[in-house]
């Protein structure tokens, strides 16, 4: 990491508009994730409205990350997991879809809400990006 001294070493990501109905769009958020967890960044993912549903065990591994492609979406989640990033779902969002925190996937770190990334992006040693 000391290659920036000064840079921010912690990188919080909003799943806002990140839709299972929309899987070609959502791999990138997890690639951005992972990629920053391999700069020895610290990374949260904050699953809100219907990101939540990727959530649910069978819908990301459901996903092709392209048409006709063979890679899923829950293979690059896997992928930022094992890099050490942290998925965090919000509760109001989890109620909202429908989605039981018993029944998420293993790599689900818990949950967090709004004021979770909100405390984020207020704090200087944090960067944040939203999809």
């Amino acid at each position: 990491m000391d290659q920036w001294p000064h840079a921010r070493r912690r990188l919080a990501i909003l799943l806002w508009a990140t839709d299972p109905s929309v899987p070609d769009l959502c791999a990138t958020p997890f690639f951005h994730a992972a990629a920053a967890a391999a700069m020895e960044i610290e990374v949260e993912m904050y699953f809100v409205s219907r990101a939540v549903r990727l959530l649910v065990p069978g819908v990301a591994a459901s996903l092709a990350t392209e048409p006709g492609g063979t890679e899923t979406v829950y293979g690059f989640m896997q992928r930022a997991a094992e890099l050490g990033v942290k998925f965090f779902a919000c509760p109001q969002a989890m109620k909202a879809q429908g989605v039981d925190f018993r029944g998420v996937i293993p790599e689900c770190s818990g949950a967090a809400g709004a004021a979770a990334f909100v405390a984020r992006a207020l704090d200087p040693t944090w960067a944040t990006l939203t999809y």
